[in-house]
């Protein structure tokens, strides 16, 4: 849908071609193309979607969006979209409301459905129950498929998924059917006779991105949550799990970079919180960088006997940065996968050291050719080559040992990434530089 002409419809009231557009138009689409509007043309646009739909878009909006229809709403048309929304999505949304308008919404929800967004508020942040939803298809063993197939078709429409359902016994969880078994199963079979008795869950105080790693790996639609009674309290579906993947990706990215994480998008962040959001990092690597000066300064006599020694610290730190940026990288996303624990810390370290010996050689190799050829120094380019090759092996068993050592004592591993790694490597870069320069040149 192209904005400028549906903007110039909206602005010449052309409300008929609007309702008509938005008819038609996807509700993440809606939701994408309504985040360009100011507040007053938002709210009247989203008057405009057709009823059916606009829960759906409700939902899909960011906060700050939520927020301005929220405090624009009717009382009536508050409490239409609220009874439209499924229960996770109302509390996603009241988890980023401000105080005064989460009153509000609470009023204008009925009292069943406040005592169950109430529980799951309670549960610990990024665990299983807070992510969860407490609508899904309740069955029993003793119903026919025929009784299933009718009470789905009552019930289905206000259950957040209706494609695996779940059969109960005194609120315990005994057996899950999908909707493919009961269309293809004769109406007189039980559900007894259907039902999976093998059954993958998890519990309500599990961490949501293990939630995500489990439904992920059995290429689950939803999961059920029990609780530590083994009663079944909820499910958390895949498009939840989405939602908590890409989070966990967007905060190791920020990590990674040296970046306190934040939920706001980067234009709704003001500058202070942008700044106050990454200086401690950037204090605490330049504060660390001093060791990498006074090592250099302690060895300024071999300056000014090798000059040339200095040109070539800039290539040593980048080089060895560089590589080991490469094995975290790939060490924490085999964490994040679950591919590699601590107790593959030694069979890592190997693998790197031979990866290692691989870069290190073609790379000192280039580098002592080069300067052999440049400086017609045998002495310099034997120098370079063997700090390579050592900063090399070093840098990449560094990248590898210290994610995996953050994971073993309950830290997020993107922290040892990038920026920390680097200036480790600095340092011990010009260490080895030194100390083999000093032996070679008799300095």
């Amino acid at each position: 849908m192209n904005r400028d002409i549906f903007m110039e419809l909206l602005a010449a009231r052309e409300f008929k071609a609007v309702r008509s557009i938005l008819n038609v138009m996807n509700a993440v689409d809606i939701a994408t193309l309504l985040a360009e509007l100011d507040e007053k043309a938002l709210v009247l646009a989203f008057r405009l979607i057709p009823k059916d739909k606009a829960a759906d878009v409700f939902a899909n909006m960011n906060n700050t969006m939520q927020s301005k229809l929220v405090e624009a709403f009717t009382e009536k048309e508050l409490k239409d979209i609220l009874d439209e929304l499924f229960l996770d999505d109302t509390v996603d949304l009241l988890e980023n409301m401000p105080a005064n308008l989460v009153t509000r919404i609470l009023k204008n929800v009925d009292k069943d459905r406040r005592v169950q967004i109430n529980e799951i508020l309670n549960y610990p942040e990024d665990s299983a129950g807070s992510i969860m939803t407490t609508e899904y298809v309740r069955l029993h063993k003793s119903m026919t498929v025929r009784q299933a197939m009718q009470y789905i078709k009552q019930t289905g429409i206000h259950k957040e998924t209706i494609y695996t359902c779940y059969v109960l016994e005194r609120r315990r969880l005994i057996g899950i059917v999908t909707a493919k078994d009961l269309m293809i199963a004769d109406d007189d079979v039980l559900i007894e006779e259907l039902m999976e008795t093998e059954i993958i869950s998890v519990n309500t105080h599990t961490d949501q991105e293990e939630v995500a790693k489990i439904l992920s790996k059995y290429d689950f639609l939803a999961i059920p949550v029990l609780d530590g009674d083994q009663f079944m309290v909820g499910i958390v579906t895949i498009d939840d799990a989405v939602d908590v993947m890409k989070d966990e990706a967007t905060e190791d990215m920020t990590k990674m970079s040296g970046i306190s994480p934040s939920e706001k998008p980067y234009f709704e962040t003001s500058v202070f919180r942008h700044a106050k959001n990454r200086i401690f990092w950037l204090l605490v690597l330049m504060l660390s960088a001093t060791f990498t000066g006074m090592i250099i300064t302690h060895y300024e006599n071999a300056f000014a006997v090798v000059p040339t020694l200095v040109s070539f610290i800039p290539m040593l730190m980048s080089t060895g940065g560089n590589c080991g940026s490469q094995s975290s990288t790939l060490i924490i996303r085999g964490i994040a996968l679950d591919e590699i624990h601590f107790k593959d810390i030694f069979r890592a370290m190997f693998k790197e050291f031979r990866i290692s010996l691989i870069v290190g050689v073609i790379l000192a190799s280039a580098n002592g050719l080069r300067i052999l050829f440049v400086y017609q120094d045998p002495k310099l380019a034997l120098v370079i080559a063997l700090s390579l090759m050592i900063t090399i092996v070093i840098s990449k068993l560094i990248g590898c040992v210290l994610p995996l050592l953050a994971k073993q004592v309950h830290l997020d591993p993107a922290i040892m990434a990038a920026p920390l790694i680097t200036t480790l490597v600095d340092t011990c870069s010009i260490i080895v530089y030194f100390m083999i320069a000093t032996r070679i040149f008799n300095l």
